[in-house]
């Protein structure tokens, strides 16, 4: 009976996230926008007709590592070497300013804490929460406006990839000051230790893809290997080095993104995630969400917990792009293309339950700041590329027409 539950489940989550999909294209909006919309229609906050389930949330965690496998894949190798650094400096006030804006957030409604208190582990818990972003969101926008392989879009997955990395580091050293039995200094090495596995193992990957890829050009054999190969590094990633599995996933793409094939495995694994995982994934987002335990105290919190980590991003992101030579609009791209949160920030927030540094109650002000940010990201970054595009139209008309009149001068 249970089996057959999961199948209507998975019927209903198709069905609404498309159609909220198509409706939100329809309305000018990115189609992610309407998926989790539809999470939010059919979850508990509505109508009620899913419930999230540990199977649900394993296709979701599918689902999001086939994206970021794809936008690996699709990553301009030269520019991502060439943004490395950029990408560092944004990550690093990327995570900076949310984690010191949310411990000052926290004391600013429930009082000031020393240091070694309790009070004061929750304080900075609450800004660690804020430091994690979910680039998944992010790329999909990104996709749909044509600009993941931007300077701009390539910037924010780097960026957004090494914000991971340091907010998982920050999150295991201020559970190490909590509990003296967990050891900090073993996920720096561990972190290390991954990406030196990476380069040299993925070397050795590369150069074999590379001689099958020339041995057997465009044959499906590619994107099956590709996509084992995906999930082996994702499973490695997080079971041996302790790092996201996503990280693992997207330094899957970048290891085959030079192979002459790389996108036919695109083209691939675009079916899959379009057709099923990704409005599994995105729709699972709306499914998390439920407002019973909500009070006036949790919604005022909630609402300056989602505003606050909102404007660090942007404000941290956005004045580092800045002092890195972007433009100020293309610095404020990168800052809003931060801001999302999503699978991160949840396993962040239940890595705080488990070990007592967050009280339940207020796990709907991540939820909150999740729906929140991932439906304003796309939106905004439209908008964005909208008016540029509107600009740059208008100043090539100016052009031609001071050419035009320079022309009938010169007759």
């Amino acid at each position: 009976m249970e089996t057959y539950s999961i199948l209507k489940d998975l019927a209903i989550i198709v069905i609404f996230a498309k159609t909220c999909g198509i409706i939100a294209r329809k309305l000018k909006a990115p189609q992610v926008v309407g998926e989790i919309i539809a999470g939010l229609l059919i979850g508990p906050c509505v109508l009620g007709l899913v419930q999230q389930t540990e199977f649900l949330s394993q296709m979701a965690e599918i689902g999001v590592i086939l994206l970021m496998f794809s936008a690996g894949l699709e990553t301009d190798l030269k520019e991502l070497l060439k943004t490395g650094p950029i990408a560092f400096a944004i990550a690093c006030a990327g995570v900076f300013i949310p984690l010191v804006f949310g411990t000052l957030l926290y004391m600013g409604f429930y009082g000031y804490a020393p240091w070694g208190s309790e009070k004061f582990f929750t304080a900075v818990f609450t800004g660690v929460i804020m430091t994690a972003t979910s680039v998944s969101i992010t790329v999909q926008s990104l996709k749909e406006l044509g600009r993941l392989k931007s300077k701009v879009g390539t910037t924010i997955l780097s960026a957004a990839i090494i914000d991971d990395v340091i907010g998982i580091v920050v999150l295991t050293f201020v559970i190490g000051f909590k509990n003296p039995e967990s050891n900090p200094a073993s996920v720096v090495v561990s972190t290390v230790l991954f990406f030196v596995f990476a380069v040299i193992v993925g070397f050795i990957s590369y150069k074999i893809f590379k001689w099958v890829d020339n041995r057997y050009p465009h044959t499906r054999r590619i994107p099956i290997a590709g996509l084992a190969y995906c999930l082996a590094l994702s499973y490695i990633a997080e079971r041996y080095f302790g790092i996201a599995d996503i990280t693992g996933a997207y330094v899957a793409g970048i290891i085959l993104c030079s192979i002459k094939d790389s996108d036919y495995i695109v083209e691939k694994m675009d079916i899959n995630s379009y057709m099923f995982f990704g409005p599994v994934f995105f729709a699972s987002i709306g499914l998390k969400t439920n407002i019973d335990n909500l009070n006036m105290e949790v919604l005022w919190f909630s609402i300056g917990f989602v505003l606050v980590a909102l404007i660090s991003k942007i404000v941290g992101c956005g004045f580092m792009a800045l002092a890195c030579k972007f433009r100020p609009a293309d610095s404020l791209k990168i800052g809003i293309g931060m801001m999302t949160r999503g699978e991160v920030a949840l396993i962040v927030s239940q890595k705080g339950l488990s070990v007592g540094l967050l009280n339940p109650v207020y796990f709907t002000s991540v939820i909150l700041l999740i729906i929140t940010s991932s439906v304003a990201t796309p939106i905004l970054l439209k908008l964005l590329y909208l008016r540029d595009e509107k600009i740059e139209n208008r100043r090539d008309h100016e052009a031609f027409l001071y050419k035009t009149h320079r022309d009938e001068e010169e007759e």
